[in-house]
């Protein structure tokens, strides 16, 4: 047969091509096809068979191959059959005339576009336009598509499709899963006005509108400059009327109705589709629809600044938190925020978020509730904590009231103030205990025989110990108020940036230990022989760059982990307690020249400090104990994947799931969490101040990305070429930059040279003896890297924002921890 009516059971992939097949499929299942025929793989084949041969032979010449077409007639049993069938449609219709080639729209191959289609055709210029069609499969395009996907050039053969055109008001494209994110649950809705060439062939970027469970969820209205309108012998590309450019092509109502017939469907194919649709008079037409190809693995959406128009930043506890987030760990920080940051759970809105996986902190409603509250002069305290904000960048507020704002957080401050004072009585037994009973809880973790035992062990134990630890972090940060600023500006105030500083180490002094000190100075005693490895182990082993993230081993399970720190330590240009006595001396001195600069106010002074340094000991000594409940954490998931039999499949659902699974539940959407999870962690982190909307996978594609900050509200801001930031630590040092992207690759720091990064945390201690000094793109006063490196003496820059981007790994610089500043030094 050379000619099939459109819904012919006869029509299959071999005798109408895969588009053909597709709509024969369509309109035997009554969906609404425009009416048509097939001209079949028979008609293609009997006209090239006096010449197939020397088609085979001029692969290499697709000029040849098309004069060929051109040169030879039609059959007359072909031609009569094409025009009878078009002559059944009505008098002169216009139709489409599209190629179907037997290797088309097939699962894992789509051979989109890859052969011709002609709009508008009418009458004598049908059978032209057949032939135009046969001659496709031969172009250079379509010779080269084949050959990467290994299809024989001699087995292929061209049907066409002949269908009635619609004239379209609007057109477009369904996918029947998400293209972007893979999501299976998502509709992807693509529509512009006119005919849907220009959506297809890509010349116009259309309206997208995303259905899910019946419900449009997003919808992005697009500047839609041209679109493809007929011309009574073809079709013609032409500016939108500017009145249209930018309104919406459909409404709510119908994506959704369009949504519903691609459901249909799938249902009917059994995979996600890729559909051609087109709108006259509000009717809905399918032109065509295949099976998507190429879908990646679902993931989902991860992102609290989706949504919003507020400042992000992944200062602070960001710093602490440097990686993407398993959703294991995200429920748990999701606890300890709750518990531990309390203030920033204000009702009804976000004040920390999951960005693309990563944590951060909303600025805009710290700042917002410090003006609400009459501090808004105060916001310098807010940059000591957070690190600075670029000039000229204006912080967007909560869209509340003042009024509201106060309503909401006085009654919270009385709660906490109750809390803090509770848990700060409580603190002294706690601290004495923590370290022996998480010792017993991850012993009783181990010892669980079933899922229902671990799941009970987490309601009665885990679950109220690691609230208490948390609480109890809340109380040591909360204790002194606005000591930790306060007293450093009057410090710098009194006495200048060098002296100040200086006069605020000693937090070791008085036989307490700072616990971000902790894991350099037990190295210290451990490579004197003063404690075992053992006692090294079970005081510092929870201590690590990643110490959130319970997907990642702790340090003290790794057998090598002591041997690698002592080795970095013996290359240090001083031991621990050297760089100490030396600081102490400094220390010393400084509170000398402040006793012979104001008598009688050193004893008051030197209590102030004392508060400040209790505070820092209180606040570090209780995040390593809320660390080390992480470690318990961290072997609950890996027993519940035990007694299930999920193992570290369990990482990726949040502990609610997890307890479900426990209790005899199946764990869902593991695959495509861990799919998301990966995808997320294949990028590059994220700047440090992110304002508005996010996209992490664009914003990584982008040549002009920057690491300090995004703002979605396309305002510029310039990278300054000098690398200032805050006085970490005073002293000035020149020498080698040695540019470190994470604490893996500590071991290219040599002694002496100058450690630059994007951040530091406790899982960088180790290196900071070998250090000169320390440059950081994040940070502040009150930083990780800052407390540290002023314990030390080592000079340090903090919170630059750009360092990375304007410091080579290799260079000479000089560092100026007094001023803040960073020179790159003539090679």
């Amino acid at each position: 047969m050379r000619v099939l009516p459109l819904d012919d059971d006869a029509a299959t992939l071999e005798v109408a091509g895969g588009k053909g097949a597709s709509l024969a499929r369509l309109a035997r299942a009554g969906l609404p096809v425009p009416a048509g025929f097939h001209v079949t793989t028979d008609a293609y084949r009997e006209f090239v068979a006096p010449f197939h041969d020397r088609i085979l032979d001029a692969l290499d010449e697709p000029s040849v191959i098309a004069g060929l077409f051109a040169e030879h007639e039609m059959p007359r049993e072909s031609a009569e059959a094409i025009r009878e069938a078009y002559e059944a449609l009505g008098d002169d219709v216009p139709v489409a005339v599209r190629s179907s080639a037997t290797a088309e729209d097939l699962p894992d191959m789509s051979f989109a576009g890859q052969q011709d289609t002609y709009l508008d055709i009418r009458g004598d210029a049908l059978l032209d336009a057949v032939k135009r069609c046969w001659a496709s499969l031969w172009t250079e395009r379509a010779i080269a598509y084949r050959a990467r996907n290994d299809v024989p050039h001699d087995q292929v053969a061209l049907a066409v499709v002949v269908q009635e055109l619609v004239a379209a008001d609007a057109a477009g494209v369904v996918f029947t899963a998400n293209p972007v994110t893979g999501a299976r649950d998502e509709i992807v809705v693509n529509a512009a006005w006119g005919l849907g060439e220009a959506v297809v062939g890509g010349q116009v970027t259309p309206d997208t509108l995303v259905v899910k469970d019946g419900v449009v969820t997003e919808e992005r209205v697009a500047d839609k400059t041209v679109m493809t309108v007929r011309t009574g012998s073809g079709t013609r590309e032409e500016p939108v009327p500017e009145e249209r450019r930018r309104l919406p092509v459909l409404d709510r109502p119908q994506a959704v109705r369009l949504a519903a017939l691609a459901t249909d469907i799938e249902r009917l194919y059994g995979t996600p589709m890729d559909i051609e649709w087109a709108l006259r008079d509000g009717r809905p037409y399918i032109l065509q629809a295949r099976p998507v190809t190429g879908l990646q693995q679902e993931v989902e959406e991860w992102n609290d600044s989706r949504d919003s128009g507020y400042l992000w930043t992944a200062g602070n506890l960001g710093e602490a938190i440097p990686d993407v987030m398993t959703p294991a760990t995200w429920s748990f920080v999701q606890i300890f925020i709750r518990e531990a940051m309390s203030a920033s759970t204000l009702p009804g809105f976000d004040l920390v978020g999951n960005i693309g996986g990563r944590f951060y902190m909303n600025l805009s409603a710290t700042v917002s509730v410090a003006k609400a509250l009459g501090m808004g002069s105060r916001l310098s305290a807010v940059e000591q904590v957070f690190g600075k904000f670029p000039t000229g960048l204006d912080i967007p507020l909560l869209k509340t009231s003042r009024w509201k704002i106060i309503k909401l957080t006085l009654p919270m401050a009385v709660r906490i103030r109750k809390r803090v004072r509770d848990n700060l009585a409580a603190m002294p037994a706690f601290l004495a205990t923590a370290r022996q009973r998480n010792e017993d809880l991850r012993a009783a973790i181990q010892s669980a025989g079933s899922g229902a035992e671990l799941a009970d062990l987490w309601e009665r134990e885990l679950l109220p110990y690691f609230v208490t630890a948390c609480g109890m972090l809340e109380a040591a940060g909360r204790q002194g108020g606005a000591t930790l600023v306060w007293t450093r500006d009057k410090l710098r105030t009194m006495m200048g940036e060098v002296d100040a500083e200086a006069m605020l180490t000693g937090v070791n002094a008085d036989g307490s230990e700072l616990a971000s000190l902790g894991p350099i100075i037990g190295l210290d005693r451990l490579a004197k022989g003063e404690i075992t490895r053992e006692e090294f182990a079970l005081a510092h082993g929870h201590r690590g760059p990643h110490e959130f993230e319970v997907s990642r081993p702790r340090p003290g399970e790794d057998p090598t982990w002591i041997d690698t720190q002592l080795a970095g330590l013996s290359t240090a240009r001083a031991d621990t307690g050297a760089l100490l006595a030396r600081q102490a001396a400094a220390r010393d001195a400084a509170w000398a020249r402040f006793a012979q600069r104001y008598p009688g106010k050193e004893r008051a002074m030197r209590a102030r400090v004392a508060r400040w340094n209790a505070v820092v000991r209180d606040r570090e000594t209780t995040r390593s104990e809320v660390i080390r409940a992480f470690w318990a954490l961290r072997a609950f998931v890996i027993r519940a994947g035990e007694l299930t039999g999920h193992g570290d499949d369990l990482f990726f659902l949040p502990v609610e799931e997890i307890l479900a699974v426990l209790r005899g539940a199946e764990p869902a959407r593991i695959a495509v969490r861990r799919a998301t999870y990966e995808r997320y962690a294949a990028l590059p982190p994220y700047p440090t101040l992110i304002v508005g909307p996010f996209d992490p996978v664009r914003w990584a594609a982008s040549p002009d990305r920057r690491a300090d900050l995004y703002d979605a509200r396309g305002r510029a801001y310039e990278v300054a070429d000098a690398v200032t930031g805050f006085p970490g630590a005073p002293g000035v040092v020149e020498g080698v930059a040695r540019v470190l992207a994470g604490p893996e690759d500590g071991e290219r720091l040599q002694q002496g040279e100058i450690l630059v990064t994007t951040l530091t945390n406790i899982g960088w201690t180790p290196m900071f003896p070998r250090a000169a000094a320390v440059v950081t793109d994040m940070g502040a006063p009150l930083s990780h890297a800052s407390i540290v490196a002023r314990e030390l003496g080592i000079p340090a820059v903090v919170g630059t924002g750009n360092a990375t981007m304007r410091i080579k790994d290799g260079d000479r610089v000089r560092v100026d921890g007094e001023r803040g500043t960073v020179e790159v030094l003539p090679s």
